[in-house]
């Protein structure tokens, strides 16, 4: 199987090729990607911007982990 260099919260990831950010994380920290899988986590890329689980990786891609925050709206309906 071949895989490409992608970084999860900045430590180096061989990740396999044509596959998905959730799954890079799942090869990094497995605890991790049950979370955000379990929607508790977030991903985004090296800009902050959010990243699908689904994405495709690609070589030197960089993404990191980050909580999911409930949203003062999300108290008031009960969510």
């Amino acid at each position: 199987m071949s895989t490409v260099r992608v970084y999860i919260d900045g430590r180096g990831v061989d990740a396999p090729a044509g596959g998905t950010v959730l799954d890079a994380v799942r090869v990094s920290d497995p605890a991790a990607a049950e979370e955000v899988s379990a929607g508790r986590r977030a991903l985004t890329d090296s800009r902050g911007i959010p990243a699908p689980a689904d994405a495709q990786v690609y070589d030197g891609a960089i993404f990191r982990l980050v909580a999911v925050r409930e949203r003062a709206g999300d108290r008031a309906s009960g969510r």
